[in-house]
């Protein structure tokens, strides 16, 4: 239950926000829109107010803006998308991207102006226990401070990793501190996709806070630092220098499960995090998304022709099937690991 509710509110913040950056944009270049919608399939909520429909449907993975005019097979008026000149059509497909990064610097001021940043602590003292782990087997508990893993010392966080190293799969003892009582775990690691030795625990967190006015540069800063980081592992997959690691609505979802449980602020820096790699990958030169269109707007601008309707119908095409294709793996990928 905590997984759906949290996928319905991450994927919900994120997509309202975006669709309502392209709804903002339009109104503001006075194009009509016809319908405001989150979510997709039949609708569970519906109201006409003034000329739009806005709309809450049932699979909460999507949304869109209905644009008058968008369609080149429409009657075109003078508030149709088609017929505004392309510096206005551009401002309103990039809006929902725009929207993306300000959510994220938004979300990010809230939790630095109200309960400051979490740094994860260096002390070897468990903070958190992941379900289902081997931690949670050998009934460690939340505030435990370990002091020796298979005979070597523990001294600060970092021994935990360096002393795990090469012992999945066997029972080594670990030895720990609780209520200044000293306990020895028999625990067996378990090998985590990236191929170290993990227990499952997690350190606990050192709060650090700001004023208004520190919080605004964090959050600025700490959102350009994400974006820096998402494009270049971007591009490392691009050229083949790191393997392609994609998660789909799957993936997603259990990840938001997983980070509602340590805690609602965690929750909200997770929608942060989504929202700016929403907003990248929307931007991506790829056809049927924000990005594609906007190549298409430059080049209209550029030759000043629109594209035929033919040769975009071709391109539209193309850009599905390379979605498609994605979203097949990305989900292959979410299953398998299930």
């Amino acid at each position: 239950m905590i997984t759906i509710l949290a996928s319905i509110f991450v994927f919900g913040i994120i997509v309202f926000i975006h669709e309502l950056g392209h709804f903002i944009a339009a109104k503001l270049c006075r194009m009509r829109v016809d319908e405001f919608a989150i979510g997709f399939g039949p609708a569970l909520y519906k109201q006409q107010k003034g000329e739009t429909l806005y709309s809450i449907r049932m699979i909460p993975l999507g949304g869109y803006n209905k644009i008058a005019g968008m369609d080149p097979s429409e009657p075109i008026d003078e508030r149709s998308f088609l017929s505004k000149p392309v510096w206005q059509r551009f401002i309103v497909i990039a809006a929902g991207a725009t929207f993306n990064f300000l959510l994220a610097i938004v979300i990010f001021f809230g939790v630095f102006a109200t309960v400051g940043s979490m740094q994860p602590s260096n002390e070897p003292i468990i903070g958190r226990i992941v379900n289902g782990s081997p931690a949670e087997a050998a009934h460690f508990e939340i505030n435990d401070r370990i002091t020796s893993i298979d005979g070597k010392p523990v001294t600060v966080w970092g021994d935990i990793t360096k002393n795990l190293e090469g012992t999945a799969g066997r029972v080594i003892p670990i030895v720990v501190e609780r209520n200044g009582e000293t306990q020895e775990k028999a625990v067996i690691p378990m090998k985590a996709e990236t191929g170290v030795s993990v227990i499952g625990i997690n350190p606990t967190s050192i709060s650090q806070s700001y004023s208004i006015g520190e919080a605004s540069v964090q959050s600025v800063v700490v959102t350009r630092d994400i974006l820096r980081d998402m494009l270049t592992g971007l591009w490392t997959m691009i050229t083949g220098k790191t393997a392609a690691e994609v998660s789909g609505p799957i993936g997603v979802a259990q990840m938001a499960g997983q980070i509602a449980q340590a805690g609602f602020v965690y929750l909200l820096q997770f929608t942060a995090i989504l929202s700016l790699n929403l907003g990248v990958i929307n931007l991506l030169p790829i056809p049927v998304l924000d990005g594609g269109h906007l190549i298409m707007l430059l080049i209209e601008g550029i030759t000043r022709r629109r594209m035929p309707p033919r040769v975009l119908q071709y391109i539209q095409m193309a850009g599905l099937t390379i979605l498609l294709l994605i979203f097949i793996y990305a989900t292959t990928h979410d299953i398998s690991r299930l």
